[in-house]
């Protein structure tokens, strides 16, 4: 097992791998409400089962090399994830997302651990373009792209069907070289 410090606080990311689906339900049920404003995810994780066929699911994404999903934890508590919801080596595309639990909001764990598999994404896996897909009523996950330095491509109206009613997404999206410009200037 391995982990990846994200900073001077002891944030750490690590797989989220099945083993783990009693903790991810868990953590899941304590933000239940809040992470499910904007997506589907407390809806696909409902009980042990269930968290643990999603977890499966992106078990075999990764064998794919297809999709990634990664824990945040703080002081040994998962609060949040990142993830490659889709990710194609071939042509060099990947979607990147989030959610975090509200105990954890405001400290910048999600840009710290977005930054990580991104980069991870370009460096080594040779991905030349990354997607954030994201409500345009979600100001916070909009605020992540920005700062993770990607460029607002358009809005997709009425195209994610979530709860009986029909919402806006914004796409954004990072380049290589454009990331690796603004890691060269930072």
């Amino acid at each position: 097992m391995y982990a990846i410090s994200l900073g001077d606080d002891g944030a750490e990311l690590r797989p989220l791998e099945p083993w783990r689906a009693e903790e991810f339900l868990v953590h899941m049920d304590r933000g239940r409400e809040f992470i499910g404003r904007y997506v589907g995810l407390p809806d696909a994780v409902t009980d042990l089962a269930s968290s643990r066929s999603y977890l499966q699911s992106y078990a075999e994404k990764a064998a794919a090399d297809a999709g990634r999903i990664y824990g945040i934890w703080t002081d040994g508590k998962l609060v949040g994830g990142v993830l490659f919801r889709t990710m194609d080596v071939e042509h060099g595309t990947a979607e990147a997302g989030c959610w975090l639990e509200p105990s954890a909001v405001g400290r910048g764990l999600v840009t710290r651990a977005a930054r990580v598999i991104i980069d991870w994404a370009i460096e080594e896996r040779g991905i030349h373009r990354v997607e954030w897909q994201v409500s345009a009523a979600n100001e916070p996950s909009i605020a992540v792209a920005r700062r993770l330095g990607m460029t607002k491509e358009g809005v997709l109206r009425e195209s994610y069907r979530y709860r009986g009613k029909r919402h806006d997404m914004e796409v954004w999206s990072v380049l290589a070289p454009e990331w690796r410009a603004v890691r060269q200037a930072s």
